[in-house]
Parts: structure tokens; C-alpha cells; sequence
């Protein structure tokens, strides 16, 4: 095995990641928000392979989203908690801008980056009323294959 390379981001590449993240954040909350709005409500769909947040008014049109593919992590590295927990924080970002304070929750999925996004708007200082869990649940489901006879 070879020497072991140890990578160190220095503060000027951190700066300008973050500014990078800002004028996404930026562009998105120009083009798609019209009105202030103070309250609204985040979808959390947390899959095996991914994590989107979107965000939206009280009525449902879409302010802004975010997926853990678009803030900058690839492969398996997507569907982590800590990727959510990023891509909430860009999510919280957008929310401050706006200018909402006051968020509803709604969860769907089974991944990973349920709790840990949610942790992360907290964190973030959102006011969250309700966190609902709106996962599909089938009743009965598919009608199953047959019985192999062999």
C-alpha cells in the first residue's frame, strides 16, 4: 500500500464553493418567487439512491429544490445522511432569502437522509409546525406470481 494523500481545502476554495451554492441559491429565488411569503412547506423525498428536497408555498407551486446530485455529491455518496443534511442546509438557505419562517414537513421514502434532514432545518433555525410522513403504503399489493411446480 502507498503513502496515504491527506487533502486540505484552504479557506479561499471554501469560499467560493459557498458562493457558488449562494448564486444558485440566488438565481432560483429570483426567477421563481414573486411575493414574500412567511410560510411554506418542504417535501423531503429520501429514496435508497438520492435525497430531493423541494420547497414550496402554502398553496404547493414550487419555489425552489435541491437534490444531493445537484449541491455536488456523486455515486452512492448521494444517497448518505449527510448529504441530506447538506442539501436541507442549501433548502434553509433559499428559505431565508424568501423570507419564510415557518415551515410544514412532509416526508417520503424510505432512505437514509429522512431524520437527518430534518435535524438539519432545525438546525438551521426554520420553525417547523408539522413534520407528516407520506409514504405510499400498499394495502394488498401486487397480485404474486404463481407457485413453480417443478
Amino acid at each position: 500500500m502507498g503513502k496515504k494523500h491527506v487533502v486540505e481545502t484552504s479557506q479561499e476554495e471554501l469560499i467560493k464553493e459557498s458562493e457558488k451554492i449562494d448564486k444558485g441559491v440566488a438565481k432560483e429565488v429570483k426567477v421563481k418567487s414573486s411575493v414574500a411569503v412567511k410560510e411554506g412547506r418542504v417535501y423531503i423525498s429520501s429514496s435508497y439512491n438520492n435525497t430531493i428536497l423541494t420547497l414550496t408555498n402554502s398553496k404547493g407551486q414550487v419555489l425552489a429544490w435541491k437534490s444531493a446530485g445537484s449541491v455536488g455529491f456523486k455515486g452512492t455518496k448521494k444517497s448518505t445522511s449527510f448529504a441530506a443534511s447538506r442539501v436541507a442546509e442549501t433548502i434553509s438557505n433559499a428559505c431565508k432569502k424568501i423570507g419564510i419562517v415557518r415551515l410544514n414537513v412532509l416526508v417520503r421514502g424510505v432512505g437514509a437522509g429522512r431524520e437527518s434532514a430534518v435535524r438539519s432545518l432545525v438546525a438551521q433555525g426554520m420553525e417547523i409546525t408539522s413534520i407528516k410522513d407520506v409514504t405510499p403504503v400498499p394495502h394488498n399489493g401486487c397480485r404474486p406470481k404463481k407457485i413453480r411446480r417443478v
